[in-house]
């Protein structure tokens, strides 16, 4: 039986819940996360908890924010006028939005309040400053 190691490409199947077990995100309804670790392709807390498990192998990791997607910051929180955005929008809080930034790059943001004049956005990821809790299967060893 094959077991995880950096560089290893994987298949597994995960639940990730917060730490009040509300689930944000679980691939049990569908095809089963495929990618190598120690390429950065998922966050490293989830890496981490994978180096070692076997193939068939369960696993509960806890991940902190920092591990995860970090703290939350801020700085990332702005408020902007309301004609700044596209008129064609009915602005909701808690709607995503794609920005571009001055220097081109496409940012998502999250709009966390609305006013007469001002919207106020937010750039940090959704669960920037949680802990994280997820219940992992390795499914499949792909690449040793």
């Amino acid at each position: 039986m094959a077991q995880a190691k950096m560089n290893n490409k994987v298949k597994v199947h995960y639940s990730g819940t917060l730490s009040d077990g509300t689930v944000f995100d679980s691939s049990l309804e569908r095809e089963p996360l495929e990618f190598t670790i120690g390429k950065g392709m998922v966050i490293p807390g989830f890496e981490n908890g994978i180096i070692g498990m076997n193939e068939g192998e369960s696993r509960k990791v806890s991940i902190t924010s920092d591990d995860a997607y970090g703290p939350f910051r801020d700085d990332l929180v702005g408020v902007i006028d309301k004609s700044r955005m596209p008129g064609d929008i009915d602005l909701e809080i808690g709607m995503v939005l794609q920005m571009r930034s001055p220097e081109g790059s496409t940012t998502n943001v999250t709009i966390t309040d609305i006013s007469e004049e001002n919207v106020t956005i937010d750039l940090n990821h959704p669960l920037a400053g949680k802990d994280l809790v997820f219940e992992i299967k390795l499914v499949e060893v792909l690449q040793a």
